[in-house]
């Protein structure tokens, strides 16, 4: 990854206040999506991260990895899975397989699944995203993956570091590279 990319999602990134009587305050990487030089670098730069591994499959949770997942995807020249989380939509007419995501970043326990027929099972599961906070979502999502997981990639790894390794997490950004 160049530095010119690193840099543009610095400047494109925001920490905004949600709000009077607020104790913290909101990531924004709304210009992170905007910017087409970072959309154009992106897939490769997390592509890159784990190109050695040789993923023959990204999966992505909903909202911003669907996003993300087909950019790595294709830079990859390999397939794209979405991971659904239960409840955010009618639910899928096709046999799913679901993961407990443990405690979010908020608190909250959530489901992901993935329809079942889209994972081989001499898969490569590249885990993609763009935020890493606490785990959640790369354990649910390697659960899933099972033997198959090779790592997640994300932008942006704030993860205690026993975490980022018991997850084999790569990122772009890290530790203070965001700082308020």
């Amino acid at each position: 990854m160049t530095t010119d990319l690193r840099d543009l999602l610095r400047s494109e990134f925001r920490w905004t206040n949600p709000g009077p009587n607020s104790e913290y305050l909101v990531s924004d990487r709304s210009g992170w999506w905007r910017e087409p030089r970072i959309l154009d670098g992106l897939g490769p730069a997390l592509a890159d991260l784990f190109r050695s591994e040789r993923p023959t499959v990204v999966v992505s949770p909903e909202v911003t990895g669907f996003l993300l997942g087909p950019l790595v995807a294709r830079s990859l020249g390999v397939g794209f899975v979405e991971a659904y989380r239960a409840g955010a939509r009618r639910p899928i007419a096709e046999p799913m397989i679901w993961a407990e995501v443990p405690a979010d970043h908020r608190g909250d326990v959530q489901h992901l699944g993935i329809r079942d027929r889209l994972l081989a099972p001499d898969d490569r599961v590249l885990i993609v995203d763009d935020w890493a906070s606490t785990g959640a979502q790369a354990r649910g999502l390697r659960t899933l993956a099972g033997s198959r997981y090779i790592g997640t990639a994300v932008i942006y790894d704030e993860c205690p570091p026993a975490v980022t390794a018991e997850l084999t997490i790569r990122s772009l950004l890290s530790g203070s590279d965001l700082d308020p």
